[in-house]
């Protein structure tokens, strides 16, 4: 099995904490490993194979972080052009030193998993039934609420023996009552981007169902060793890879984890994945509070803050910049964050 590690993205609705040069996979968050390094210890469990791609402007701090992973076991995309990109960069890089039968595992750099047993247990499955069945298997996971937050996957009739189905729809994040009907009928997952197949089935797929991901992995392939592969590279859609392939795809499968995950993708979810105290607060650094419950406050500087009398927020200091808000409204950071970068 070959692991590759999707570690690319900007994580805006973390900002001040994660910014272009230094996202969100790059943070300690849980303990005093960062999601990637936690990533990779899990990555290890299943493989001796693995990959991280990583976008130019972050990529010598991912060195930093695995010093134990080769250089050419880092795939650097010269700017950000989407999961699409990044998948067809890493089959190139595949193709170069393993057989077209293996399994090759996509996952992602900024999830929080504890169960690692059975996590491991999943994607074992599932790289069997790829390559016995010589198709595409998601990895998607057993709901436990009424998400909002997250895609779903539809699942269809028992293959293989019961342990894993057919996919029969992909659903949009839902409102609250759609998700719950999700939940209580029994056949949706969480989708969570985790894909497994042969490169052999990549190449099949890319070939019949993204004629133009087909087109840009050839090109990839003819420039792989020469100057010109950045600015090919470069030329490219920036895209993700659910809709530009794997939605397109007509006979995949899923394999339904139920161990735990998280997709840290707030101060909601930052506050929900660290211990807190009596009052329901996570206080990290440099920081006092009085009066304050279920509250996440962090301060990165040697500044000094205070947090008095509130309810519900999270209050982020770095050098970067400060964020205050209600929790509730966690996930307009995000637009905040991209104004910030707009302006500067």
């Amino acid at each position: 099995m070959i692991i590759v590690i999707i570690a690319g993205g900007s994580g805006t609705r973390l900002w001040p904490l994660s910014t272009n040069s230094y996202p969100k996979h790059l943070l300690k968050i849980t303990n005093e490993n960062s999601l990637l390094q936690n990533t990779y210890s899990r990555a290890k469990l299943l493989a001796d194979d693995i990959y991280v791609i990583s976008e130019a402007s972050h990529a010598h701090h991912v060195q930093e972080q695995l010093p134990e992973l080769s250089l050419e076991r880092i795939i650097v995309e010269p700017g950000r052009r989407g999961t699409a990109s990044c998948v067809i960069a890493a089959l190139v890089r595949i193709k170069d030193s393993h057989p077209a039968d293996e399994p090759v595992v996509f996952m992602h750099a900024d999830h929080h998993i504890r169960d690692t047993v059975g996590f491991v247990e999943s994607l074992q499955l599932a790289g069997e039934v790829s390559k016995e069945h010589q198709r595409i298997v998601l990895l998607g996971l057993v709901p436990t609420h009424p998400a909002t937050g997250f895609g779903y996957i539809q699942r269809g009739e028992h293959a293989n023996g019961g342990q894993i189905f057919d996919v029969v729809n992909f659903k949009e994040k839902p409102d609250k009552t759609t998700a719950q009907k999700y939940l209580d009928s029994g056949t949706y997952l969480w989708n969570m981007g985790y894909f497994v197949a042969p490169l052999s089935v990549f190449e099949a797929s890319l070939q019949e169902h993204a004629p133009h991901l087909w087109k840009n992995y050839q090109k990839l392939l003819e420039a792989e060793h020469l100057q010109s592969h950045d600015e090919q590279y470069l030329s490219f859609e920036s895209e993700p890879i659910d809709t530009a392939l794997i939605e397109k795809v007509p006979n995949l499968l899923v394999a339904p984890g139920s161990f735990d995950w998280m997709d840290v993708g707030s101060y909601h979810d930052m506050h929900t994945v660290n211990e807190q105290d009596e009052r329901g607060n996570t206080v990290q650094g440099n920081a006092l509070v009085d009066e304050v419950s279920n509250s996440y406050v962090r301060n990165d500087t040697d500044v000094p803050v205070g947090v008095i009398g509130l309810d519900n927020v999270a209050v982020v200091v770095t050098a970067e910049g400060i964020v205050v808000t209600n929790k509730n409204y966690a996930q307009n950071v995000g637009a905040i964050a991209k104004q910030v970068q707009k302006d500067q």
